[in-house]
């Protein structure tokens, strides 16, 4: 089963450090990544940059199209208007078939602030002790996770450690 999840953290950079500790893992074969993006927010910029992780995923399992939509509803409608609001909320809708609801927008809008980032993943195959001991010293905080409850549960606690 594929796990697509989001990782805030309390720096710019920390998103993209993240990214290194993934490929070694990758290597590992302790993850497998299908695909990823990243936001980074830097203090001083009026908006957070986004790239998808072509290098690490190959071709992409999600597409620049799902990132850009998504990024697009997080980042960029908010200020373009109500028109194009009206637009994007359907749009949006269709996210949610993904698991990506409303909710989530909002609380991504809400958690990515100037200075942070955000590791959006498409996973499968984690070897979570092994992942997690590699982020130990990174403090993560998950997002959003389309894991079960107690899937989700287990990854806070290992993560937390």
């Amino acid at each position: 089963m594929s796990t697509l999840s989001v990782w805030r953290f309390d720096t710019a950079e920390g998103a993209d450090q993240a990214v290194a500790t993934l490929e070694d893992l990758s290597k590992q074969q302790l993850i497998t990544v299908f695909d990823a993006a990243v936001a980074s927010w830097k203090d001083g910029d009026r908006k957070p940059k986004t790239h998808q992780l072509h290098n690490l995923t190959g071709a992409g399992a999600l597409g620049g199209a799902f990132w850009g939509l998504l990024f697009g509803l997080l980042f960029f409608v908010p200020l373009l208007g109500l028109a194009i609001g009206a637009a994007a909320g359907a749009l949006s809708g269709s996210l949610t078939d993904v698991g990506i609801s409303n909710d989530f927008i909002k609380k991504a809008r809400e958690e990515l602030t100037p200075g942070s980032s955000a590791l959006f993943l498409l996973t499968r195959d984690v070897v979570l002790d092994k992942v997690s001991a590699a982020f130990a010293g990174n403090k993560p905080h998950l997002m959003f996770t389309n894991l079960s409850d107690d899937q989700e549960k287990v990854l806070r606690e290992a993560f937390a450690e």
